[in-house]
């Protein structure tokens, strides 16, 4: 029986074609027979099936040949930009067969044109001799009916030609572990316009019309980004409500799409479900964003940035030249320079400038680094129980780390989505923070790093478990680098001694002075400008502090508060008030106290900010603490008495450095506690139950019914909370510390009808 073949007459006016069953081959004419045929052999791994003078035919499969190359008489070189065949595209079975072919050609001298993930394909192009365009590809999803979903989508409608990458980094992103899946996810948003440090643009025909850089103009005027986030600020300095503002203009072929496009831009992940809708599809990426934050805001135990400003305003400010001399150390620049230096230990005497040293030096990290790296850092501070653990180091320095690298957050969420907040702050938390900081450091797509930990003698609790952590860090990733700081503590030496590079203030006693100098004079300059002195008295005080300020950054900055408060009469006389050495100038102080009228009023301040370990207190807080100081005014006051232990920031009572307290508690316990530590905790409780007993009662903000949203509450501008704050966290820890005698008259408080048992009884029958 015959073939059926339809005749012309059996067809109608516009029949279908028979499509062919596959695309067999390609030829290419060209002047340059031999160049293109050692190309094509090395580029697709092929071999020569027959030659001619004329002619060339390959194959690098089962197929008889797969691209042939002839080189007739009358060819003649091609014409760039020339209509007719754009380019070949050959496909690879998985993105890591295509990088390996991308690895191998460019051993072999074969560099790419252009990498760029449009979507439906990750492609990487090449060019032949003859200029002509090859496309190396693989397909990103898994089926036909998915790449025609997305082909139909607003993401290509809206960049058909898609976001470019790096071969080099999705590498060594494979080679730790992440999915081809995810690497092959074309970023559907606006982050692929933010997120690569690189992004060109280019014409429907491939001409270039420039990158991120020298196109903010008009990419401003289109999206209305802000020309500091095109420049690389991190996305998290914009707020939410700014973010979304970005997308007011935009149109979307789906309309679902107008809430998936912009997952990226608030680093969330969100399974599109094309058909709930617009508003079902932005109530789920605001959930999303919540829970996002709500993640990240209980990570953070202080914000670094804030307590980094703190610092410097307390101490009178950032000088530059008190830290400039560092930058040329030859210890800190090996560390900076070498990639196989990756931790510097500052270490030296109290008041030597460590905690200075390091605001400047990130500040100078800022300043200089690409915009591919950044800066994480913490500051101890013993007398801040929210930051003096080795928890809340970790805690600290991983928000930090989050919020300059976004795309790190989903570790720390990880964690946080099956235990929330507790996972932070359980009996566990160490080892689940440590666990979670190295998935951080292990990810390919962390950027170079710069962590730096000050005061590392301030941490309080589980210090050694950090000092073993930190003593790790060096082998644990080539991409960041540490330096720590601390006194000259023999525990720590022994941690950190064989663990990387050390700065010495005392072996760079030379460089510590010079820097103190500079200080000084800068601290008189100002001092005389504003006391109005004398030429002879300016001279005068600059020669006592050159003298004794024995290279002791605190002890200048503490002479010159003392300064600033006194009369011009006899300043040359008053200067003998100031001894040299910190432990001194700290005992005349107390003399000084204990000799004014005012001495109980601020034995009894000083010894309540002692025990006070839980956090730093308010001067609110302490009109219910500290008997006598029934106003703000009154408590001010007394503060200023207290000499230049004691200061003040955002109302809120701090000592002026950890010497100062170390100082109180080991040479002035008996002059401030005369009856002991415990009595103070004793005074501390009882206090805080008469505050609340007073100031509490039920709906105290007035919000009217029971579930109304935390983050919603807006305390009155009166607030009745205020003077009492500290008393309601922390009154439970007075009392345990309170450590009470066998007596009974101490034991009543705890008994039936005792105060603790009746300030329980009208908490609840409160109405």
């Amino acid at each position: 029986m015959g073939v059926e073949i339809p005749t012309l007459a059996s067809l109608n006016a516009n029949p279908a074609v028979t499509p062919p069953s596959a695309l067999a081959h390609v030829v290419l004419t060209t002047t340059q027979l031999a160049a293109m045929r050692d190309f094509y052999c090395t580029f697709l791994g092929a071999h020569v099936v027959f030659s001619t003078p004329y002619g060339t035919f390959l194959t690098y499969d089962a197929e008889h040949h797969r691209l042939a190359i002839l080189s007739l008489p009358a060819t003649t070189p091609r014409v760039p930009d020339a209509a007719g065949l754009q380019h070949i595209a050959f496909t690879f079975p998985s993105l890591t067969a295509l990088l390996t072919a991308f690895v191998q050609r460019k051993k072999h001298g074969i560099e790419p044109h252009l990498c760029v993930n449009h979507g439906p394909t990750t492609s990487i192009y090449y060019k032949d001799p003859d200029g002509n365009m090859i496309e190396t590809l693989v397909d990103n999803f898994e089926s036909n009916e998915e790449i025609t979903a997305y082909m139909t989508g607003e993401a290509f409608a809206r960049n058909p030609l898609g976001a470019a990458f790096e071969p080099e980094g999705w590498i060594e992103r494979l080679r730790g572990g992440e999915e081809e899946a995810v690497l092959l996810k074309r970023d559907d948003g606006l982050d692929e316009l933010l997120a690569p440090s690189v992004v060109e643009f280019f014409s429907h025909e491939w001409h270039k019309l420039g990158d991120r850089a020298c196109l903010k103009s008009q990419i401003h005027e289109v999206t209305t980004i802000p020309y500091d986030v095109l420049q690389g600020a991190p996305l998290s300095q914009s707020s939410v409500n700014e973010r979304f503002r970005w997308r007011q203009d935009r149109n979307t072929k789906l309309k679902e799409d107008a809430a998936y496009s912009l997952a990226g831009i608030f680093d969330v992940e969100m399974a599109p479900i094309y058909g709930e809708g617009t508003e079902e599809a932005f109530r789920r990426l605001r959930d999303e964003i919540h829970k996002r934050e709500e993640c990240i805001r209980d990570l953070r135990p202080s914000d670094p940035r804030n307590d980094k400003k703190r610092i410097e305003d307390t101490k009178g400010g950032l000088l530059e030249g008190s830290y400039r001399w560092v930058l040329d150390n030859s210890s800190f620049q090996q560390w900076h320079d070498d990639p196989q230096s990756q931790l510097l230990w500052i270490k030296g005497d109290p008041g030597k400038g460590k905690t200075m040293l390091l605001c400047g030096i990130i500040n100078e990290l800022q300043k200089t680094l690409a915009r591919n790296a950044s800066v994480s850092y913490f500051f101890c501070q013993a007398t801040d129980s929210r930051i003096n653990s080795a928890t809340a180091v970790l805690r600290g320095l991983l928000y930090l780390l989050v919020s300059e690298q976004p795309a790190l957050t989903a570790h720390v969420c990880k964690r946080y989505d099956q235990a929330g907040k507790a996972v932070f702050e359980d009996s566990n938390a160490w080892i689940v923070l440590t666990e979670i900081f190295a998935d951080v450091l292990q990810d390919p797509s962390l950027d170079t790093t710069y962590i730096l930990v000050d005061a590392l003698d301030e941490c309080v609790t589980d210090l050694p478990k950090l000092l073993h952590f930190i003593a790790q860090q060096p082998s644990a990733s080539s991409r960041v680098k540490w330096i720590v700081s601390s006194r000259n503590w023999p525990d720590i030496e022994t941690q950190l001694d064989r663990a990387g590079q050390k700065l010495s203030l005392e072996l760079n006693a030379d460089s510590v002075a010079a820097a103190v100098d500079i200080f000084i004079r800068q601290k008189i300059d100002q001092l005389a400008l504003e006391k109005q002195y004398k030429a002879e008295v300016r001279s005068a005080v600059l020669r006592y502090l050159i003298r004794n300020a024995n290279d002791t950054f605190l002890w200048v900055a503490l002479v010159c508060q003392k300064l600033e408060k006194m009369s011009r009469l006899n300043i040359i006389k008053k200067l003998a008030e100031f001894p040299p050495g910190l432990d001194s100038l700290y005992k005349r102080m107390i003399q000084y106290i204990n000799e004014s009228d005012d001495a109980d009023i601020c034995r009894r301040i000083l010894a309540v900010v002692v025990v006070v370990v839980y956090q730093p207190i308010a001067l609110q807080e302490l009109t219910s603490l500290v008997e006598g100081l029934e106003d703000l005014e009154l408590v001010r006051e007394a503060i200023s008495l207290c000499g230049s232990l004691l200061t003040v920031r955002d109302d809120t009572v701090y000592f002026v450095h950890q010497s100062a307290k170390d100082f109180l508690v080991k040479q002035e316990s008996h002059v401030i506690f005369p009856s002991g530590r415990e009595e103070v905790h004793y005074t501390c409780f009882s206090r805080s139950l008469s505050a609340m007993s007073r100031t509490l009662h039920r709906d105290m903000y007035s919000l009217g019914a029971l579930g109304y949203p935390i983050e919603q509450v807006q305390p009155p501008k009166s607030d009745p909370l205020a003077a009492s704050r500290y008393s309601c966290i922390y009154w439970i820890d007075h009392l345990c510390d309170w450590n009470p005698s066998p007596s009974a008259e101490d034991k009543v408080d705890l008994q039936h009808g005792g105060a603790v048992n009746s300030f329980l009884r009208q908490l609840t029958s409160t109405g």
